[in-house]
């Protein structure tokens, strides 16, 4: 299947579907909130489905009660998901599957580099077999010197080597766990995601999983990369540079300044209505075309 196969028609999708893909290694803060509004107004102005996945993948990094205090904050924000909560720590025989699909089909080999020996390019030491004395660590999928080309329904046209980026890239990781990469595209397949709405920092991330994608034969969604809401110092808002978590007391007026970090409209009475009000009119209002195509916004 080549680079481009991707942009064509999502045959056997009958409707939008979008998710939010949260990890339970914290609370959610403003940045979180960016990504879910853009995700949600998405779906439901195209009469989508929202689904929740929640990134459960990673247990020494979750913090206990996260993910239920997710699911807490969302609720308080109005914004609600269509069917079951899928988690990802119940999805090892599916990963398995699919590893084993690669496995017959040559596309991925063992190897016994550590992290600091490659850096963030693997130069392909274990390409072609173990060298004398090494014992396999991971389990990395091959790549291919072709770029991943793909039309970003916001940042636009997007081509990029996976050589250069990362190089054979792996899948599952030296302590067993299955790669996020991994997890993500087999999960937005069996959850039949149409379209995948996030910030800009995973753009480099969604090459990864088209590649994956690709090499799983699967059919690969739509995406728009969302502008990644920074500090003052250029810090990404994260639970690592200590973003406050979201006040569901002031769910009305963070709403309605994610909507404006969105380039979105708003009125002077949305900070005083109630969630619910204000997401019916932003989804009636919602347009693509006003988000800003930075990949960064200073807030």
């Amino acid at each position: 299947m080549s680079a481009k196969e991707h942009n064509r028609p999502l045959a056997g999708f009958f409707m939008y579907r979008g998710r939010f893909a949260p990890s339970p290694s914290g609370p959610l803060h403003f940045g979180s909130l960016i990504a879910a509004l853009g995700s949600y107004l998405d779906a439901r102005s195209r009469n989508g489905e929202w689904l929740l996945r929640m990134d459960d993948l990673d247990p020494p990094r979750e913090v206990p009660g996260a993910a239920d205090d997710i699911l807490r904050t969302l609720e308080a924000f109005g914004l609600q998901w269509d069917g079951t909560v899928m988690y990802q720590s119940h999805r090892q025989a599916a990963y398995q599957a699919a590893l084993g699909q690669l496995q017959q089909e040559k596309r991925v080999f063992p190897c016994g580099c550590t992290r600091r020996e490659t850096g963030p390019v693997y130069p392909g030491t274990c390409r072609n077999g173990l060298p004398a004395g090494r014992e396999q660590r991971s389990v990395r999928l091959r790549v291919t010197d072709e770029a991943i080309a793909f039309t970003d329904r916001l940042q636009g046209d997007i081509s990029i080597s996976l050589v250069t980026l990362s190089g054979d890239f792996v899948i599952r990781r030296a302590d067993d766990l299955f790669a996020y990469h991994l997890a993500c595209a087999v999960d937005d397949h069996a959850q039949g995601i149409t379209d995948v709405v996030r910030g800009a920092d995973l753009l480099d991330a969604s090459c990864n999983q088209i590649w994956l994608q690709q090499q799983l034969h699967y059919l690969v969604p739509r995406y728009l990369h969302l502008p990644v809401a920074v500090n003052t110092r250029g810090d990404k808002l994260s639970k690592k540079t200590q973003a406050p978590a979201l006040n569901a007391a002031h769910a009305a007026q963070t709403l309605v300044a994610a909507l404006e970090f969105l380039g979105q409209q708003t009125d002077s009475c949305m900070g005083t209505a109630q969630v619910e009000e204000i997401l019916a009119a932003a989804t009636l209002s919602w347009d693509p075309a006003r988000i800003p195509a930075a990949t960064q916004i200073l807030v």
